[in-house]
């Protein structure tokens, strides 16, 4: 499976740039299923689907600084989105469905964060049934128009229909963004038949209504209002997306600054980071670390350790982390968002991530970053004295992203999430920003975990590697995003760390996925038989 998409070669979506707005229409063919023999009916979706809106709405936000606002509907007749294809929730592997899942979350997340951040404003202009990963979608927009028709619906039926929850963000998002009342939360996400007009109007489900007659006007009306909201402008320069060039054999994955090397007897890998003083290097080695991390989800499940390398110039690092920390221009600003999208992703990767910082690595700036999403930092106390032409001591640097412009999903920056309650320690750790920290120091500070001598080194690390590979996979899953994601609640982490981990226990039980359970009964006439035991 492959995540990048070349442009306006897409199977699904339709995009039509009337600056300063763009329609972006869901027109889902049902024979170009991603990853089965199932029809995608009634714009249906599955990851293929979703790789394809992800792909267009990065290149909005970068290639086209002209448009304002997106108007998302559907180009079927009375059909707005139908959500998740059910043939492929039911025929996919586990991994797959909770990979979907996480893929699909981050891309609604991009959505609201490109409101956020971006100033592009998305509105939903429901123009009919719109059920399940449907709804959600149109829940990520700023604005949802509803067509009252009397017919049309909104709803999330998982529950009664499919014995799963909306894995999308869609029971989060009903409370924590929309603000609907729990019981009647309870009601609406029970209720399979939805909700239309003024009872979703009144149960704040949708924000506007408009009759048929009205409603291509209402659409008009309502995005240019939100148009006027945006400071993105036309005079900006378009920043075009760099075409990847990834070379992949069996246990080798290189691109232009990142390399991958995969030992399967350890069940491990290497990934490993190249700086450059090249002008495109702070984007493209963005796009590169985010599609590696999205193939390694997919396509490499078994695969439990990655370790975390950086190779090259610090004063590199840190001259493009000057132009992240305070752009001067559109392309510089998209990419600032970019890299903390990815940062992001790599937080919410389901492995086990050992950053080793040694001799020749530049850790330093927006790469830091990178080592304190680890699980555990190693850095070497010395040189390796063995070397005829010793690099130098190595060093790690903080720099003003790390006192949170780059956050996690709770929030925080990973300083902070390193020393949860630790204050004295927190600002003795920022109180280094800009200066370059060797291991002794970094250990008592927090930013490494252990500083093995050059004799120790590759001996502690292996043992550590090895270690990892001999425990249950489900339970370092737990245990690690537990860990990465202290300290406060916010949407993201409910729908990453609750509702994610939940909807992985549900798809696995019988009562969903099992021959009788209700994701292989739908459509058959029969209810799914269950084994009526809470749990």
């Amino acid at each position: 499976m492959t995540f990048e998409r070349p442009r306006d070669s897409y199977h699904h979506w339709r995009v039509n740039f009337e600056a300063p707005i763009a329609h972006l229409i869901m027109d889902v063919d049902p024979d170009a299923g991603a990853i089965g023999d199932y029809e995608l009916k009634l714009n249906s979706y599955d990851i293929g689907v979703d790789i394809e809106l992800a792909a267009i709405i990065r290149r909005i936000r970068f290639e086209h600084p002209e448009i304002k606002c997106v108007i998302l509907m559907g180009a079927i007749s009375g059909t707005f989105c139908a959500g998740a294809n059910i043939r492929m929730l039911a025929s996919a592997p586990h991994g797959h469905k909770i990979n979907f899942c996480k893929f699909t979350n981050e891309t609604r997340l991009e959505i609201e964060e490109a409101s956020e951040n971006s100033g592009l404003k998305f509105l939903a202009a429901i123009n009919g049934a719109c059920s399940g990963g449907g709804y959600e979608l149109a829940m990520a927009c700023d604005h949802l128009i509803l067509i009252d028709d009397r017919t049309t619906t909104v709803s999330l039926p998982e529950v009664p229909l499919l014995g799963v929850m909306p894995g999308t963000g869609g029971l989060t998002r009903v409370t924590d963004k929309r603000g609907v009342r729990r019981d009647r939360a309870d009601v609406f996400a029970t209720k399979t038949e939805g909700m239309a007009g003024a009872e979703a109007l009144k149960w704040n489900l949708v924000d506007e209504l408009a009759k048929p007659s009205a409603f291509d006007q209402a659409i008009a009306v309502r995005a240019n209002k939100m148009a006027e909201t945006s400071e993105r402008s036309a005079s900006d320069e378009p920043l075009l997306l760099p075409e990847l060039n990834r070379v992949m054999t069996e246990d080798e994955i290189s691109y232009t600054y990142v390399q991958v090397h995969i030992d399967r007897g350890s069940r491990s890998l290497r990934l490993t980071i190249t700086a450059s003083s090249e002008q495109d290097w702070p984007l493209r080695c963005a796009l590169e670390l985010d599609d590696v991390l999205c193939h390694l989800r997919f396509n490499e499940p078994e695969i439990g350790t990655i370790v975390l390398r950086s190779v090259g110039s610090a004063n590199d690092v840190m001259i493009h982390d000057q132009a992240l920390l305070n752009p001067s221009n559109h392309g510089e600003r998209e990419t600032s968002f970019l890299w903390a999208r990815v940062l992001s992703r790599l937080d919410l990767m389901a492995r086990s991530l050992f950053a080793t910082v040694e001799p020749g690595s530049c850790f330093v700036g927006v790469l830091a970053e990178v080592a304190l999403a680890a699980d555990r930092t190693y850095m070497l106390e010395g040189i390796f004295e063995d070397d005829e032409n010793p690099l130098p001591t190595p060093t790690m640097m903080l720099s003003e992203l790390s006192l949170g412009s780059m956050p996690m999903a709770n929030g925080l920056s990973r300083m902070q999430s390193r020393l949860w309650l630790d204050e004295d320690g927190l600002e003795l750790a920022l109180a280094t920003v800009g200066r370059p920290v060797e291991a002794a120091e970094a250990v008592s500070l927090g930013m490494a975990t252990f500083a093995p001598d050059d004799l120790d080194w590759e001996g502690e690390i292996r043992l550590a590697i090895e270690e990892r590979a001999t425990y249950s996979p489900d339970a370092l899953t737990g245990m690690e995003a537990n860990h990465r994601f202290c300290g406060p609640e916010t949407m993201a982490t409910k729908i990453f760390g609750r509702l994610s981990a939940w909807q992985n226990w549900i798809f696995y039980r019988p009562n969903a996925s099992g021959e009788s359970g209700s994701l292989r009964s739908y459509g058959s006439g029969s209810r799914g038989d269950f084994d009526l035991k809470r749990t």
